[in-house]
């Protein structure tokens, strides 16, 4: 026989799980005096159920963080290399994935058309020089008083038609990259590493045919396809990261438009430093740094919020008179720091619940009751 003194032997203890719902049935019978969203909880029953708080942290200069995005090329370091005349390709001096300076040789081609352009030059330059020289003697002549001034003027109206017709043929010459014979000699005008090659060697192309398209990879731009939430926060200059790569850089624009099916709007970025260790085209995760120090947003476990009624909630400890319990508040999600959300609608020294949710959450809701 057991004095009162003596332990309860473990054959007659109630069984943990039976406390646990014993703390929870009394929990939801006792839910009923207090204000619908207040659940009057003792220390003793905090304790078996397991409820534990943590005060929540200010915001700061908080992070939207696993943001969806795709790397991408600004368009401003793109270029594309395409032939200037119809003929065929004579021969590639470099192909995707290698890196070219600027003037450097890419490709040749040989085409028929180079020879019509190098004497429909020659020709203009011919008759501007023969419209100088006649424009040379009318001005003689004139000043000797020996033709009329009308004459002269029509010589000088000739001489800059032809030296500007003449000046037109050079130019298209320029622009063929004309390199001698029936060769055109395609250089890089930007330094870069080059992307795709659209023709093979004796191919056969048409004038304006894409032959290579290269770029310059440093810096690259990112598109984040971020909550609406989040992006009303960014502005351009807001820092991001993408850990995975070591890459960081800042927002450039923001757009204006939400995409009605996902909700999201499109903010551009631009890598600065780290785009060494991107590829174009790469999806990746972007942490975007939003200054959440002007609003009411604090930082609480991701585990503290729970969804209700098309509605986030989370719990924190209250007193309703002198009971004391935990209340329900509903709170509007602004962001993603880690494992921690970023909440509007918490007091700034509120201790809210982490562990014991779902035993407050079926009292709330009238679990257990009859």
């Amino acid at each position: 026989m057991h004095t009162a003194a003596s332990p309860m032997p473990a054959a007659h203890r109630p069984p943990l799980h039976f406390t646990f719902a014993a703390a929870a049935l009394a929990l939801a019978f006792s839910a009923d005096a207090a204000s619908p969203d207040f659940i009057p909880v003792s220390a003793t029953q905090s304790q078996a159920l397991g409820i534990v708080t943590q005060r929540v942290s200010p915001a700061g200069t908080a992070a939207a963080s696993g943001l969806p995005a795709m790397v991408s090329i600004p368009n401003s370091q793109v270029r594309v290399i395409a032939a200037p005349l119809a003929g065929v390709v004579e021969s590639l001096e470099t192909a995707p994935g290698q890196n070219v300076k600027k003037g450097q040789l890419l490709a040749r081609i040989a085409s028929p058309q180079a020879l019509e352009l190098q004497r429909d030059r020659l020709q203009a330059d011919a008759q501007a020089g023969l419209a100088r020289q006649t424009l040379n003697r009318d001005e003689q002549l004139f000043r000797e008083g020996l033709i009329a001034e009308s004459r002269v003027q029509a010589s000088r109206a000739n001489a800059a038609q032809n030296a500007a017709q003449a000046a037109e043929r050079r130019q298209a010459l320029a622009l063929a990259q004309y390199s001698g014979g029936q060769t055109l000699s395609l250089l890089a005008p930007i330094a870069g590493s080059v992307l795709e090659q659209s023709v093979n060697v004796g191919q056969r192309v048409e004038q304006a045919a894409p032959l290579y398209r290269i770029a310059r990879l440093d810096p690259l731009s990112v598109e984040i396809q971020a909550p609406l939430a989040i992006a009303s926060q960014a502005k351009i200059g807001t820092l991001l990261r993408i850990p995975a790569a070591g890459a960081s850089g800042e927002v450039v624009a923001v757009g204006r438009a939400v995409d009605p099916a996902t909700q999201s709007v499109l903010l551009r970025g631009l890598i600065t430093r780290g785009a060494q260790n991107l590829r174009p085209g790469q999806a990746t995760a972007v942490d975007l740094e939003v200054n959440a120090a002007g609003t009411s947003a604090v930082q609480v476990p991701a585990g503290s919020v729970l969804h209700q009624q098309g509605k986030q909630w989370v719990f924190v400890s209250a007193l309703d008179g002198k009971t004391a319990g935990y209340r329900a508040l509903p709170v509007g999600i602004t962001g993603k720091l880690g494992e921690a959300m970023l909440v509007s609608g918490v007091p700034a020294d509120a201790l809210v619940v982490t562990a014991g949710v779902a035993a407050l959450k079926a009292s709330w809701l009238g679990i257990g009751k009859e």
